[in-house]
This record gives structure tokens, sequence and C-alpha cells, in this order.
């Protein structure tokens, strides 16, 4: 019997196998966006529009359990396979949205990007007035991975704040801070220079909080008044040009999936 796309049995089944473990079942929205073809959001999109079809069979749900060794999958009309991964290090400048789109119409990183032809995703996030590196990506698996606190990757960065910060002050963000989000692990805090009125300090986190560095300094009474991400997980700007994109090395993609692994300091900006 031909399935419909609608037809809730066979995805009642599917649940139960998949928690059984028999099978590696996976949501048809999900399938799409790890092969690599587009976010989620463009997924489901797709799906929406009538564009993917299982075994023949046009699905119009998002949340349709796909068998990935029995199913076939297209996109119109033309098979899903998982793709090559894309593995990027961009130098994001300040006046930059890490999203891909923008209500106000304001410049974003897929702005940098045009060059480029195949779809990435950012891996994390820095706010509009924050600059430094970030990694994009197709892989959703190595995007997961790296923004799972569990996997503790650090990242590096240089600030200037807007007072002289004691070294009391420095000490509470070496030994971990309390925000509204709870506590912070503690930090790797160096203080680099100290002009007539400001500080220039480097911050080394295993965490990935929104605006997690600039609300540490605050909670310490300071106030960024420039953030520079230098590093992650030991990869360094080095002879990046801001709003440039370079591909990972397989030296660098190797380090970054060795847990915790760590690079020199970055050169002070």
């Amino acid at each position: 019997m031909k399935r419909s796309a609608n037809f809730r049995a066979p995805v009642q089944a599917r649940e139960k196998r998949s928690n059984e473990g028999e099978r590696p079942l996976k949501t048809l929205e999900r399938i799409l966006s790890k092969a690599g073809l587009g976010s989620r959001t463009e997924a489901c999109e797709w799906i929406a529009q009538g564009r993917v079809a299982v075994n023949g069979n046009r699905v119009e749900r998002p949340d349709f359990w796909v068998d990935l060794e029995r199913d076939r999958v297209t996109l119109d009309g033309r098979p899903v396979r998982e793709g090559k991964r894309h593995y990027l290090l961009l130098y994001k400048p300040t006046g930059y949205l890490t999203t891909h789109k923008d209500p106000e119409g304001r410049p974003t990183v897929y702005d940098l990007l045009k060059d480029f032809d195949h779809w990435v995703f950012p891996v994390g996030r820095l706010d509009l007035d924050s600059s430094g590196l970030i990694l994009m990506t197709n892989d959703a698996q190595f995007g997961e991975r790296l923004t799972n606190p569990e996997f503790k990757v650090p990242k590096t960065y240089q600030l200037k704040c807007s007072t002289i910060l004691s070294d009391g002050q420095l000490e509470k963000l070496r030994t971990g801070v309390t925000l509204s989000d709870g506590p912070t692990r503690p930090a790797i805090v160096t203080r680099l220079r100290d002009s007539e009125k400001y500080s220039h300090i480097e911050v080394t986190i295993t965490e990935g909080r929104n605006r997690q560095v600039r609300r540490m300094i605050e909670a310490v009474d300071g106030k960024v008044l420039k953030l520079v991400r230098t590093s992650i997980g030991g990869i360094r700007i080095g002879d990046l040009t801001i709003g440039k994109h370079r591909p990972l090395t397989p030296e660098e993609f190797s380090g970054l999936m060795a847990r915790g692994g760590r690079g020199k300091r970055a050169k002070t900006i």
C-alpha cells in the first residue's frame, strides 16, 4: 500500500523503533540541514512548499521520521545526499550581526561570504559591537559539539575596559563570578597593559553564554569599551584580514576536535 504523507501509524512505529535504538532515525528537516543544503528554517520552508519527497511520496511535515537505512529522500526530484563539509574561519568586524537575515536590514556575516558559494552557519555568536573570530560550517554535528559546554572549547578575548581594573577585580574573574544565569567557570585572565585611563586585559573562558565576557566585567564593576575574540580552541587570527575568511587546515580541525586544546597567546591588538 502506498504510504500517505499524513498517515500517523508509521510515524508512531518509527518513534518506537528509534527509542529502542534499532534504526538511525531523524526528522525530515534535520536530514536536509545535516546534508548541508541549508538551515533548518529553510528546510521547513522547502517541505511546506511540497518540494521534498520520501520514497516518491510528497511529505509536508518537517517532523516526519526518516529511516536513514531504508528511505530515499529527494529535494526537487534530486536525491538528498550528504555533501562536502566546509569549515571556515571568519574575522568578523564590528557592526555585523551573526545571523542570516536582519529585519532592520543591518549587515550580517553572510554579507562577508558573498564569494563563497556554499551554505554555512555560524558556530556560536559575536554581538554587533564585538569583532573577532567566528567558525562557519555546514557540519551540524561539528557545530553542536563545539557549542556544547561540556566540550570546554577555550575562547580568548582581548578587552579594552573603561577604567583601570584592580588586581582584586581580575582575581574575581579568575575564580568565577555570579551572573544572572548562574556562576561562571574560572577564567584565565592576564593584564596586558594599563594606560592612563584604561585597562587592556586578555580573558579566556570555556563557556559560550550570551554576552558573557561583557557581563563578567560588569559583575566586577567594570565596563567593556572594545572586545575582540582572538582565538578559538587555539586557532588564532594570525594574518587573517578583518572581514575576510579562510578554510580551516586539517591540523586546526583536528586540534578543535581534541578536547580542550589550547594554543599560544594571541598577539596583542
